[in-house]
């Protein structure tokens, strides 16, 4: 499962022409100073930076590893700052660059675990103490359509319950709660939400939004 941590030829072709939607839930970013030091890793075409730039925040960045996708993010908004992901999950940042990291419907898209823990451990080197890690991602559905497309992925990949493949190509990766507390373990968790999102084909799914503290 490793090699589809990335899934590059997918992101910069089908994938370049998606709408993202998760929202960002302003009360939990109201106490946080608007000159903090914001990152949103895997910014995709900067849907999220620029509502953080609209809302005043002074210090937005975005990474992505789909050049097509910081390509489109650098048309529609010229003014913020995007970079490709040459590496990832590592970035080239100091440690305790970031007072706020944003991490939308990334792990989604990481269906590997190991994957998943090696960029929150990354996530956590680059955060300052006391910083927020913002996670909005994907729970397991419990339609008939998603439970057959776990349990045949499963049963032939043997992944863990909850990959699957969609009919244009992506390997994505629906949660248990208890997964995505786990994977945020060695942060304080300080909200959870769930919510409903329209997914990048256009199907209403549960989601969840996690807010966890830097110890």
């Amino acid at each position: 499962m490793k090699d589809l941590g990335s899934q590059i030829s997918y992101w910069d072709s089908v994938g370049a022409t998606k709408t993202f939607t998760h929202p960002v839930n302003p009360s939990w970013l109201a106490g946080v100073s608007l000159d903090a030091r914001a990152l949103d890793y895997g910014c995709g075409y900067g849907r999220v930076m620029a509502e953080l730039s609209e809302r005043g925040f002074r210090d937005v960045s975005g990474v992505d590893l789909s050049p097509a996708l910081i390509e489109r993010g650098r048309q529609l908004r010229p003014d913020l700052r995007f970079a490709v992901l040459e590496s990832p999950p590592s970035l080239p940042d100091a440690s305790e660059s970031f007072d706020v990291v944003l991490l939308f419907a990334v792990l989604t898209c990481i269906p590997d675990g190991n994957a998943q823990r090696e960029l929150v451990k990354e996530l956590g080197r680059v955060m300052a103490p006391g910083g927020l890690l913002y996670v909005s991602d994907m729970l397991l559905q419990d339609d008939e359509r998603n439970r057959s497309r776990y349990a045949a992925y499963a049963g032939q990949f043997g992944t863990p319950y909850g990959v699957f493949a969609t009919d244009d190509g992506a390997v994505c990766r629906h949660h248990e709660i208890a997964e995505l507390r786990a994977l945020l373990s060695d942060f304080d968790l300080v909200g959870e939400c769930p919510i409903e999102v329209a997914t990048m084909n256009g199907h209403r799914s549960q989601a969840v939004q996690l807010l966890a503290r830097k110890r």
